[in-house]
């Protein structure tokens, strides 16, 4: 309570009333009014100038003309080694009082509020400005502006790519700034903008005295994937990859270096768009005019695979001599093959010259000459008659082509594979890649053409079916198919017969039906376009209601024949049904092998022995 009221006294107190100084309240406030005039007027948050009147080893005490003077810390002046007491510098007032009543500045805001006041300004006049480069960053430089930190891209610090950006750093530039982000407080600044003018001048008076032809010398600047660009002393031209040398280039580093010096000759330049196409292979003479001159077409020369496609192989005789090996002149063989069956890149071959144009500058080879012709010797080793084997390659709709050895192809007709199986299409017959036992019936050497046969390997077995199947004799058959209301009838050895519709009526007057077993009588045989006609009605109407023995015996199986059996139409009778009698003749039919047809000229034998 006593402390309260010692407060509370205290605060009451009237202290101007005490008068310690001797002047009256109206003076004081005239003095007071004095004083204020004397001091500088400040604002929160503007930049003023001040005076330097202390340096000291951690602050700078500067008089701005105010009750207080500013205390800066000495290392934002750590820029200006150079700073010296009187000197005037810019001091942003951050607060006129602290908490202790101490005046707040700042120098390096100061220096950072006028410094982008400036940047804006020389952005809108395009003054040229001087900078301090401070250190390298990813993809240029940084540098030291009026205080603040710009960057400068590695592509605007000169006109011509540089490899060391650290040569740059701890040195002055000249810049101009390209551009500012007022959200994000950066600069950009060019040195090369400030060369670019000077250069397009220079450009325009070295271009205005090219002339085609000539030969100029110059450095190499960069090297790209296609092309190597020439610094001709303060314009570039382009070497394209295609001009560096007669010979096949894979990359321009294989020929030239960064900084080497050359001697180019002009090709072509363009005043407008400032482009200038330079050679450096026409500098030496072309090599096919160095080529030698007793060569000639059927020479042998040695080459290396540079190129590979499909059509064929580039050999490169000499640097920028090359020769077309086609696929078709690798190998004898007819069959479509891609190139790099045969070759591959970097391979060294020999080979034969086919043609030889050296006004065009091209050539053609062949490698398949250097090996024996498989067709030289075609009718010796493949004469008519002889039999063979061969490799099924491929079909057409019209036979089979076969291999017989590599370069040498053949084809069977369709209508020669098979004296009984009626073949739509090759495929039915045999597969790609099967082996195949075949037979010469003709070869066309000059068209290089073999035309083979397949079913000439077993006897024509309508030799036989001519005598078996004569007119008037009755087999016994299955009908296995109709069309166009007529039947198909499955006789013995695999034959088959036709059955015109009005012939299929039975003696009670009904139509035979499909899968139905009945004795059928040939009516028509044609040996050459193998055509049986038959007929189940003439059987009756002719009286004769049971085939005799002489013609039953005609009706055997191959099988049977084959056995020696007799009875076949008595064996025939005891099958169970109708599908029994149908697979029975169509594995006869399938397997119609040599063995079967031996049985057939036994029985034509056995039948001219009787006649």
């Amino acid at each position: 309570m006593a402390e309260e009221i010692r407060t509370q006294g205290t605060a009451d107190f009237d202290w101007e009333a005490l008068n310690l100084d001797g002047y009256t309240l109206i003076e004081r406030s005239e003095m007071s009014d004095i004083y204020e005039k004397t001091l500088t007027s400040i604002n929160d948050k503007e930049v003023i100038k001040g005076t330097v009147a202390i340096i000291t080893k951690k602050e700078v005490i500067v008089n701005i003309g105010y009750k207080s003077e500013g205390v800066i810390a000495s290392n934002e002046f750590r820029y200006n080694p150079d700073l010296k007491v009187g000197d005037l510098v810019d001091i942003y007032v951050e607060c006129q009082e602290d908490k202790t009543g101490q005046l707040v500045v700042s120098h390096r805001t100061a220096r950072m509020h006028s410094a982008w006041l400036r940047v804006n300004d020389v952005l809108r006049t395009g003054e040229i400005i001087t900078g301090y480069v401070k250190c390298r960053t990813k993809g240029g430089l940084i540098v030291d502006v009026f205080g603040i930190e710009a960057f400068l891209p590695g592509s605007q610090i000169d006109v011509k790519p540089i490899r060391d950006y650290d040569v740059y750093v701890g040195k002055n530039m000249e810049f101009k700034v390209v551009k500012i982000n007022e959200e994000f407080r950066n600069v950009v600044v060019s040195h090369k903008a400030l060369i670019e003018a000077e250069i397009e001048e220079q450009k325009k008076q070295i271009i205005s005295g090219l002339e085609k032809g000539q030969v100029l010398e110059g450095i190499v600047k960069n090297i790209t994937s296609y092309g190597v660009f020439i610094d001709l002393g303060g314009v570039d031209g382009l070497i394209h990859i295609t001009d560096l040398s007669w010979g096949r280039v894979t990359h321009p580093e294989e020929l030239l270096e960064l900084d080497q010096k050359i001697n180019v000759v002009i090709l072509d330049f363009d005043d407008e768009k400032k482009r200038i196409a330079l050679g450096l292979k026409q500098l030496q003479p072309h090599p096919w005019d160095a080529l030698d001159t007793a060569l000639n077409v059927g020479d042998k020369i040695q080459g290396k695979v540079v190129v590979m496609a499909d059509y064929g192989a580039f050999i490169e005789i000499a640097a920028g001599v090359e020769g077309l090996i086609h696929v078709s002149e690798m190998s004898w063989s007819q069959h479509l093959r891609s190139a790099q069956d045969f070759l591959k890149i970097g391979d060294s071959v020999e080979a034969v010259i086919l043609t030889l144009d050296r006004d065009e500058r091209k050539m053609s080879l062949g490698i398949k000459q250097l090996m024996p012709d498989p067709w030289e010797a075609i009718e010796s080793k493949y004469a008519v008659e002889t039999k063979h084997n061969a490799k099924v390659r491929n079909f057409t709709n019209f036979g089979v082509f076969v291999e017989l050895e590599e370069g040498v192809d053949g084809l069977i007709h369709i209508s020669d594979l098979s004296w009984q199986k009626k073949i739509k299409h090759p495929s039915e017959f045999c597969k790609v890649n099967d082996e195949m036992n075949v037979v010469v019936l003709e070869i066309d050497r000059e068209n290089r053409r073999i035309s083979l046969g397949h079913k000439q390997l077993e006897e024509n077995p309508w030799d036989v079916f001519e005598s078996t199947f004569e007119e008037g004799s009755i087999h016994k058959g299955t009908i296995i198919e109709m069309k166009d209301k007529s039947g198909i009838v499955s006789l013995p050895y695999g034959v088959e017969g036709i059955c015109p519709a009005k012939h299929m009526k039975k003696e009670d007057g009904s139509t035979a039906s499909l899968e139905e077993v009945l004795d059928f009588r040939v009516i028509e045989f044609n040996k050459d376009s193998k055509k049986i006609v038959v007929s189940h009605t003439r059987i009756f109407e002719e009286g004769e209601d049971k085939p005799s023995a002489a013609s039953t015996s005609m009706s055997a199986t191959s099988a049977d024949v084959a056995m020696g059996k007799t009875k076949a139409p008595k064996a025939a009778a005891k099958k169970s049904s109708t599908d029994q009698a149908v697979k029975a003749i169509n594995q006869n039919s399938e397997k119609s092998t040599l063995g079967d047809l031996d049985a057939l000229s036994a029985l034509k034998e056995k039948m001219e022995k009787e006649e």
